[in-house]
């Protein structure tokens, strides 16, 4: 069987195992997403076909954890979109500043570099130490890869390069501790930090927060899915607070689109209207 003429039964088919067995839902992600990484663990794992691929998820829970670990969206990076960062210290800081007390809501944090990224802006703009950021996933991997703060030292020339073209105002190594092939985040930068485990698919309100930060998460989800995760974080966000999405992400075609005003809309930073 060529794994090109994988069929959309097959997948759905599989999916329903997924969620009926581990309650974890896949049905209203992008098709493109799916078949990809599906297509990609059956060649590396060496089945002939979906069915037999399903009855090992079905009845080998290691087996079944690697591919959620396919199907999970884990790409990230320090300081991702430095234009980006830049616009946030520019124009959402000084809001942030008139409230006494800060909730960033992180949703689909992964292995957490976007989050210290927060951390750091933060504790430049004299924010930190009244700031609660809740940094979420469904992934207890790549949480439990974030909590530790453990990163490669491959990445670090990259990772300052960014923090540099967003505008940081220290040298980037005051932020990590280095140790053989690895860097280890500062435990400043940890103590505000809460990680959870949390499903933007199949759970509630995680928090009434002032910012939301989901960048390049929703593209990995259908239309629909979309417009109930986007209910989320309007429900979720308290009147004037301000919700941040991927560079190829927009509410433009939302249904609540006119709730919001756009603060920047190149870098796709909302405001929740009052």
């Amino acid at each position: 069987m060529r794994y090109k003429d994988i069929s959309d039964i097959e997948i759905s088919s599989l999916l329903e195992a997924i969620y009926d067995t581990y309650g974890y839902d896949f049905r209203e992600y992008s098709q493109a997403h799916i078949r990809r990484r599906i297509t990609n663990r059956l060649s590396v794992s060496g089945f002939e076909n979906v069915a037999q691929m399903q009855s090992h998820v079905l009845n080998d829970e290691t087996f079944a954890s690697e591919l959620l670990q396919d199907l999970s969206i884990t790409v990230t990076e320090m300081f991702r979109d430095p234009t980006f960062y830049r616009s946030l210290r520019d124009n959402v800081m000084p809001v942030l500043k008139t409230y006494p007390f800060i909730k960033i809501w992180h949703a689909g944090c992964a292995s957490g570099e976007e989050a210290y990224s927060m951390a750091i802006l933060l504790q430049e703009e004299g924010l930190y130490d009244r700031t609660t950021i809740y940094a979420t996933d469904f992934n207890q991997l790549a949480l439990n890869r974030a909590k530790d703060g453990i990163f490669s030292n491959k990445m670090i020339k990259e990772y300052t390069s960014n923090y540099q073209l967003a505008g940081g105002k220290e040298s980037f190594s005051r932020y990590y501790t280095s140790n053989y092939d690895n860097v280890i985040m500062n435990q400043s930068l940890k103590k505000n930090i809460v990680w959870a485990n949390h499903n933007l698919v199949t759970d509630s309100v995680f928090a009434e927060v002032n910012l939301i930060l989901c960048r390049n998460v929703l593209i990995y989800f259908e239309k629909n899915l979309q417009n109930k995760v986007q209910t989320l974080f309007y429900n979720s966000l308290i009147n004037g607070g301000v919700l941040c999405l991927g560079s190829k992400e927009s509410l433009r075609f939302s249904d609540l689109y006119d709730q919001y005003s756009e603060i920047d809309t190149k870098q796709r930073i909302y405001k929740k209207k009052y």
